[in-house]
């Protein structure tokens, strides 16, 4: 029998996220998007080396040369999360980015017609900034968990303050992102414009606030972008919960400092006093 991308473990564990995410609130009605550069042996083992083009897709953007000839899985528009994981050949695709950087190649998936998710900008922006920063960087994780839009309602988007205030929530937090957290202020989603700021703030962060919206979130792999998220979201929620009681404990500056020479990471610079 010919293997798919169904007996992929990149995306069997893609499917896995995409239902926990669903289930963890993050991602109601069709709300949030992932996309996840495929490795070349996985294309070559599951997708007949991407040999049979279904159809061909016009991208709304003129993508990075870094991403020419790359293969991603990608949820498709207007699609709901909760489905996902039952019919992933409806709601979720496998594209190629073509020589023109204009058009994906559908190699999988969005057999009813379907096409990408309409944050296709940020993704492939995010994407090529990482790619950049750290090669490893295979997953762009964009969901709307309950905690973190509360936290930007109420909180500075100072990115400063908005990141020590989530530091000092929990010892660990530091540890999983000490470069800090970059923060956008509202603009209208699925735009040009969002996915190049978002992409900008992807060049020092692999985690950004859409404030109001969500959080996108980057990684070598699910397990790494999925817990960089959960971190944060954690955080915003114990930020949350003792936001109207008296703190008697506090990590200071100085805790931070020890932390972060205990677990041998370097935090944001200029953060720490």
């Amino acid at each position: 029998m010919n293997k798919t991308i169904l007996d992929c473990r990149t995306f069997q564990d893609y499917l896995e996220i995409i239902d926990n995410m669903y289930r963890l609130g993050w991602d109601e009605r069709n709300g949030g998007n992932i996309s996840v550069l495929l490795d070349q042996p996985d294309v070559d083992e599951y997708l007949c080396g991407g040999k049979n083009v279904i159809r061909e897709i016009p991208l709304p953007l003129e993508v990075d040369p870094i991403l020419v000839g790359k293969v991603f899985a990608i949820t498709g528009t207007g699609r709901y999360f909760r489905n996902t994981k039952k019919h992933p050949e409806e709601n979720t695709g496998v594209i190629r980015i073509k020589e023109d950087r204009k058009t994906a190649e559908l190699l999988w998936g969005f057999s009813t017609g379907g096409k990408f998710t309409s944050e296709i900008f940020a993704h492939m922006m995010c994407h090529a900034t990482r790619l950049k920063v750290n090669p490893k960087n295979h997953v762009i994780m964009h969901c709307h968990p309950q905690n973190i839009l509360t936290y930007s309602s109420i909180h500075d988007l100072d990115e400063e303050s908005f990141t020590k205030d989530l530091w000092r929530t929990m010892t660990e937090e530091v540890i999983v992102f000490p470069e800090g957290i970059g923060v956008l202020p509202w603009e209208l989603c699925g735009t040009n414009k969002i996915g190049v700021d978002t992409a900008e703030k992807m060049k020092e962060y692999r985690c950004v606030i859409w404030t109001l919206h969500g959080i996108y979130g980057a990684g070598d792999d699910l397990d790494e972008a999925f817990g960089l998220i959960e971190t944060v979201e954690k955080a915003c929620m114990l930020y949350l919960m003792a936001l109207p009681f008296e703190k008697k404990q506090v990590i200071t500056d100085e805790n931070l400092k020890e932390i972060a020479e205990g677990f041998h990471i370097t935090p944001k610079a200029g953060y720490l006093k």
